[in-house]
């Protein structure tokens, strides 16, 4: 009960809506229990849902068993933010202290009155939108400063490299700089490796039938995000009490266990979920075999720390083949040498993902060097926009200064950096 989960924009709404479809599942083993972690003690959802505009959100509310979730932690606006990072951190001007971020706040203020503890709070959100990008950053800020001993842990959408919005690599830029400064880890997922994943996974399908194979949907990608989610943050049989319960400290630990230099703190989620009798080993083959390798110089990514969770009636097995497997983890991660213990595993014999008995799913996460390129890449183009003035009205009108963008540059850049110190050299 001390975790509160925001969901903010369409994009963290509509992943927060297939993520509270997987954990409030009644057909889980022991999901009285385990859904302990994720409800006041009234019952409701830990959940705040916040969007400028309604229509996300109702369907959410509509989706998701009726009554879960309480009414005062649904804040919304009447109108969009523009796919613009500086309205949707400044609001619009006529807004008063009614405005949808006091709102928000004031409702994440009773939720941890209403818990024992607070421990930390889970954003859910995009790089993209206004709303996502712009509000999440100010909310991102504002809970640091008034709960400044909780963790934060984002889950962060990026938009596809081309195609989505001619502001997104400023918005991009502006909402990665906030995370790095008030953030304590971001688990980032692309749009575009999301849908490669999806891709792969009907080829395999249908693959008898190519002609036949189904577009992927928005909704496959964000229920595939939120299939990892489950698989990293949902208990484990490691972090229960004695009496089997869990407190829901799978967030925390993740953070404590995958981000051992403050600064480097974006992470890289891999998950494969199999029916049958697929080994443990060739799981992990089939994670290491699409993870990024190279720089497009040359240069080899390596991973500061990384985490394995096996779930299903076969995660027993996995303890007992455990050190093969970390050793191929290891290696095909490339695990720094610097770190003594860079890899740790959990294990469950309920696999959330997919409740089938004969189904078994790994789930890997890794602070891995591959989102330096990406970083860079925000950096590179939001650069050569900023140089010809491109779109920069749009923020100026919206309460944007140029310190803003000058202190992000350097901040990512900084980031960059420091993902090239932490490897071996």
């Amino acid at each position: 009960m001390s975790t509160i989960w925001l969901q903010i924009g369409q994009c963290g709404n509509q992943v927060g809506q297939e993520w509270w479809k997987l954990v409030t599942n009644e057909k889980a083993p022991n999901s009285t229990l385990d859904r302990y972690p994720f409800r006041a003690p009234d019952g409701k959802l830990s959940a705040l849902c916040v969007d400028s505009e309604p229509k996300v959100v109702r369907s959410l509310l509509r989706e998701v068993k009726s009554g879960s979730f309480r009414d005062s932690n649904i804040s919304l606006g009447l109108r969009g933010r523009g796919n613009n990072w500086a309205l949707g951190y400044h609001g619009l001007k006529r807004e008063d202290d009614n405005s949808l971020l006091h709102r928000t706040l004031d409702s994440f203020r009773k939720e941890v009155e209403r818990r024992d503890a607070y421990s930390g709070v889970v954003l859910l959100h995009s790089l993209t939108g206004g709303t996502g990008s712009g509000l999440g950053a100010h909310l991102c800020e504002s809970i640091r400063e008034e709960f400044p001993v909780g963790y934060i842990l984002s889950v962060t959408v990026a938009p596809h490299q081309v195609g989505e919005s001619p502001l997104q690599h400023y918005n991009s830029l502006l909402c990665l700089s906030w995370l790095q400064r008030y953030a304590d880890g971001v688990l980032l997922f692309h749009n575009d490796d999301v849908l490669r994943r999806m891709q792969v996974l009907c080829g395999k399908k249908i693959d008898h039938a190519p002609a036949l194979q189904p577009p992927i949907s928005l909704s496959d990608m964000n229920t595939h995000i939120a299939s990892c989610l489950a698989g990293l943050m949902y208990p484990v049989s490691n972090l229960r009490t004695q009496s089997a319960v869990s407190i829901g400290l799978e967030p925390w630990e993740l953070l404590r266990t995958v981000c051992p230099v403050p600064t480097t703190k974006f992470l890289y989620t891999s998950q494969v979920n199999r029916r049958g009798t697929a080994s443990w080993d060739s799981m992990l083959s089939s994670i290491v075999r699409t993870l990024p390798r190279h720089s497009p110089t040359g240069d080899v990514y390596q991973s500061t720390a990384v985490l394995a969770v096996a779930r299903g009636n076969r995660a027993e097995t996995f303890n007992c083949s455990l050190q093969p497997i970390m050793m191929k983890m290891k290696q095909g991660y490339g695990c720094v040498s610097w770190n003594s213990h860079p890899l740790d595993s959990w294990t469950d014999p309920c696999n959330i993902v997919d409740l089938m008995s004969s189904s078994h799913s790994l789930t890997i996460c890794a602070n891995h060097s591959s989102v330096s390129d990406y970083i860079q890449r925000v950096l590179e183009k939001a650069q050569t926009m900023y140089d010809a003035h491109a779109y920069l009205h749009w923020y100026w009108k919206h309460g944007c200064e140029e310190e803003d963008f000058m202190q992000a540059f350097e901040i990512l850049d900084s980031v960059v950096k420091e993902y090239i110190a932490a490897g071996d050299h």
